[in-house]
């Protein structure tokens, strides 16, 4: 499984948690140690090992992890494909924030919004991964945008992913290597 097989027609999925470890690390820096479920999530993260072997066998195209967050892997898949991924805020709080838990209240704590670290936030190691519109999505898989053509990029509801992440305050589309 590649980077570079999503087609215009697939669907974007996710499997694992978005945004506890980014949480979690936002807690620490504060110099607190709860709640612990987020605190743990950023010490020993939980990928979705079984998820990845399950995407192949489902028939997705593109596969990778999203330990740079994942508009910047999102970002990955839509480079190496020549396609533009289209995600949709309200399946991701769907998917990742409902029902409210430690990332609304940490985030209230802190005057942020918790959608930036699903969106921005790395080392949860889950996966995101394209399929066929037809195909069914694995156990575990959420639904949480599609596959264009167009220029390669992100957005998230139409809005290009540099300017979602400069409107959530998070300094980029998520961890840059070099």
């Amino acid at each position: 499984m590649t980077r570079a097989g999503a087609r215009p027609g697939d669907v974007v999925a996710v499997a694992g948690r978005l945004g506890w470890s980014a949480c979690g690390l936002a807690v620490l820096r504060r110099g607190f140690a709860s709640p612990i479920a987020a605190v743990t999530a950023h010490r020993r993260p939980t990928p979705p090992y079984a998820a990845g072997p399950a995407a192949a066998d489902a028939g997705a195209t593109a596969m990778c992890d999203t330990s740079d967050g994942l508009l910047a892997d999102a970002g990955h898949l839509a480079a190496d494909s020549g396609v533009r991924i289209d995600l949709d805020r309200a399946a991701l709080v769907r998917a990742f924030l409902d029902p409210p838990g430690p990332l609304q209240q940490v985030a209230a704590a802190l005057g942020g919004d918790p959608m930036a670290w699903v969106l921005t936030g790395g080392e949860d190691h889950a996966l995101v991964a394209t399929f066929p519109a037809d195909a069914a999505l694995p156990h575990g898989f959420a639904l949480v945008g599609t596959v264009s053509a167009g220029a390669p990029g992100v957005r998230v509801d139409g809005v290009p992913a540099d300017d979602v992440a400069a409107a959530l305050g998070t300094g980029g589309t998520g961890h840059v290597h070099f």
